[in-house]
């Protein structure tokens, strides 16, 4: 069967990641919406305009039987991924790291890492077998993969990590046309940031409203991540607040 070249988004329920399959989508994609909310991915589903298919599929992508159907399902049908968005993500509670639990810590590992990380090794099991061979594999990182925020050890451990699995990504997957991105996002307005409203804490203990940006710049970037030709890459890309706190985040 012939189809558009193939997408698949993670946490496309909520936020960026139904923003950017929604502009996948308008760029042409079919797009496999995942995420553990059914409902939600079928609100993101209902949102797409006519075009190519949007197929909403249930996973946890901390659980690796759950990653492994997903995928087998996406092969299934459309023979092959050109594009994995690894968007999925958590935060913990913005509490002093030493009140913090072993479950908050251990959950934010499991979504934000563990599960990139399997999403990325069946993707790159697919996208090397497939034939045209390869693909695009973009990351979700963040500007606390570089800066962190004051209260926020697991959520900046694990997109320090993602930056160290975008390189490996790409250094693996070079023999194998398989390209590896990662974009940092910087307050896209979304429930994650809705908090952000009211004022969050600073690196000199003050409380401050920043601003925020429309998730939509931030699917824009990652439309034209997906749709370069394999032989060109967005090796990483900032989208950001203008006015947000980033530099020494004061």
């Amino acid at each position: 069967m012939s189809v558009t070249k193939v997408a698949l988004v993670t946490g496309a329920g909520s936020g960026v990641g139904r923003a950017a399959a929604l502009g996948l989508q308008t760029a042409g994609f079919t797009v496999v919406l995942a995420g553990r909310r059914q409902e939600e991915l079928d609100k993101t589903a209902a949102r797409g305009e006519d075009g190519p298919a949007m197929l909403p599929v249930a996973c946890d992508v901390t659980q690796p039987d759950q990653v492994k159907s997903l995928f087998a399902e996406i092969e299934r049908l459309y023979g092959r991924l050109d594009v994995l968005f690894n968007n999925a993500g958590k935060g913990a509670p913005a509490i002093p790291m030493e009140e913090l639990t072993f479950e908050q810590w251990s959950s934010v590992v499991a979504v934000n890492l563990t599960g990139a990380f399997l999403c990325a090794q069946e993707a790159m099991r697919l996208m090397k077998k497939q034939s045209p061979r390869g693909g695009r594999i973009i990351n979700n990182g963040s500007i606390s993969a570089y800066t962190p925020r004051p209260h926020s050890a697991p959520y900046t451990a694990t997109k320090h990590a993602i930056s160290g699995l975008t390189k490996s990504i790409s250094l693996d997957g070079r023999a194998f046309d398989i390209a590896c991105g990662q974009i940092d996002i910087g307050n896209a307005a979304t429930e994650m940031t809705e908090r952000m409203t009211q004022g969050v804490i600073q690196p000199d203990g003050s409380m401050k409203v920043e601003p925020r940006i429309d998730a939509k710049h931030v699917a824009d970037a990652v439309v034209y991540m997906a749709s370069l030709p394999l032989d060109a890459n967005v090796a990483t890309i900032t989208v950001m607040a203008t006015k947000m706190p980033f530099a020494g985040r004061g």
